[in-house]
């Protein structure tokens, strides 16, 4: 099946600013695209966007069939870019088989999707039922668009959610998330007296997605700059400035610190750092052989952190954890419940640190957002949560999971997986406001998501494309 129509589509999504938050321009988007082609289309007060299709001829009596991605993309970029997400095009390359941005998040997550919705709504010699194209907006942010999304934007009683990740797979289940925030509060104090300021960096580490690439032990650049700075405490410093980690659902790539130095200490923290670098180097050679370490002396006119607070600052970093917490006892290899330590950010006189939880068990999940807010709360800070979303529990009977594996098993001769995975899906809230809805996910194969050098496999987009097609016509 060709994929010209979706990669045409695709190059236009690129060239559209859609951090989560700002997507107008790509729903300005999407309704001149049902203008254009006549096609029934409805928003609603958040951004969401559902595009209407008749049935094409012989179709006209089954079922309608929900398609839905979502319209935002995680933003992105290698330390010292320039880009800029809120007017600059995508730059993408074809290699080796792969559709690849370097610099910056390419964002096939889920702009691909989007494409594959509308390349399909454009070409009427597809056979289909009713479509409804439903496009949600700040999926990356807390599903905010399927939070909001009312029980009578859509009619169709079977989804075809297209954001899973790996071709070959078909997803019946996801697990629930939420985020706990951690606020310290701290009071300034000047600069010590003969204190020269230097600013450590650590930057480049390969991060990903927290759910899928939690269990790849990959560098978390908020931990190691506050294990950094526990070993630095030893030589009278002081925080100027901290901050790592950017998204809630990205492992933290890079961070910074700005410490007030003794004078007299400045060439033994910066050897401190130094020897520190080559540990991590050794420790991550494997995951994140890219790690880059900085040490510079900077001017700093500014306060500094008191000593208390940044203390208990650090080890609260030290002590939140960070990773797999556990598997499924059911589903042999799957995660159950993790935990990201997602950043830390200086904001005036407060230091914000940001987690989120993931877990296929909602109990589970509000545990453990208790034990990290019991860290935050014995280290001092202030903790909140956000309202969280719930997982989707799978459904063995699915018969539009049958109408899946036959379709893959009819076109490639073999059998697909599947599955429940650890990432957070918009499914959980639909069988919320939709609990007779038959779901499913599938996508084409992408890797590096929420991370520069996002890619996607062109050669999977085929077969994906070519296994949709197969199920919309085949589902009744």
């Amino acid at each position: 099946m060709s994929t010209e129509k979706i990669l045409s589509f695709f190059g236009e999504i690129a060239r559209i600013p859609r951090e989560s938050g700002h997507e107008e321009k790509i729903v300005a988007y999407l309704q001149q695209f049902a203008k254009e082609r006549s096609l029934d289309c409805r928003t609603d007060a958040v951004g969401n966007v559902v595009i209407s299709k008749p049935a094409s001829k012989g179709y006209e009596g089954r079922p309608g069939v929900i398609l839905q991605g979502h319209t935002d993309m995680v933003c992105e970029k290698v330390a010292g870019s320039s880009f800029d997400f809120s007017k600059d095009a995508i730059r993408y390359e074809i290699e080796d088989g792969w559709m690849i941005a370097k610099e910056t998040t390419l964002g096939a997550d889920n702009g691909i999707g989007v494409a594959t919705a509308l390349a399909i709504l454009d070409d009427d010699s597809i056979e289909h039922p009713d479509l409804e194209c439903l496009f949600t907006v700040s999926e990356e942010t807390g599903l905010d668009g399927a939070r909001a999304l009312t029980k009578d934007f859509v009619k169709g009683k079977t989804l075809i959610n297209m954001d899973d990740e790996d071709e070959g797979y078909f997803c019946i289940g996801c697990a629930g998330g939420m985020d706990t925030v951690g606020t310290f509060t701290f009071k300034e104090k000047k600069m010590p007296e003969g204190a020269v300021a230097t600013r450590f960096s650590i930057e480049n580490g390969l991060g990903g997605h927290s759910g899928d690439d939690i269990d790849k032990n990959r560098m978390n650049a908020v931990q190691q700059i506050a294990r950094f700075v526990n070993r630095a405490f030893s030589f009278g410093v002081d925080i100027c400035s901290i901050s790592a980690g950017n998204k809630r659902n990205a492992i933290a790539r890079n961070g910074e610190v700005v410490l007030a130095i003794p004078a007299r200490k400045e060439d033994e923290v910066v050897a401190l750092f130094n020897c520190f670098a080559s540990e991590l180097k050794s420790e991550f050679a494997v995951t994140d052989p890219g790690i880059t370490f900085s040490a510079e002396p900077v001017n700093w006119n500014g306060p500094v952190m008191d000593g208390r607070t940044s203390g208990n600052l650090v080890r609260a970093l030290l002590a939140l954890p960070h990773g797999v917490i556990a598997m499924s006892a059911e589903i042999p290899g799957l995660i159950q419940t993790s935990t990201n330590l997602a950043s830390v950010k200086q904001e005036g006189g407060k230091v914000v640190v940001g987690t989120m939880q993931r877990s296929s068990v909602n109990s589970e999940r509000e545990f453990l957002s208790q034990r990290i807010a019991a860290v935050f709360e014995m280290a001092g800070a202030e903790a909140e949560f956000s309202d969280g979303y719930c997982g989707w529990k799978p459904n063995v009977d699915s018969a539009v999971k049958d109408v899946c594996v036959a379709a893959y098993e009819k076109l490639f001769k073999k059998t697909p997986v599947v599955r429940a995975i650890h990432a957070g899906l918009e499914c959980g809230l639909f069988t919320e406001k939709f609990p007779d809805m038959d779901m499913i996910a599938f996508g084409p194969t992408l890797q590096g998501v929420h991370a520069p050098g996002e890619k996607l496999d062109l050669a999977s987009l085929e077969r994906f494309y070519a296994v949709l097609q197969e199920v919309i016509k085949n589902i009744e």
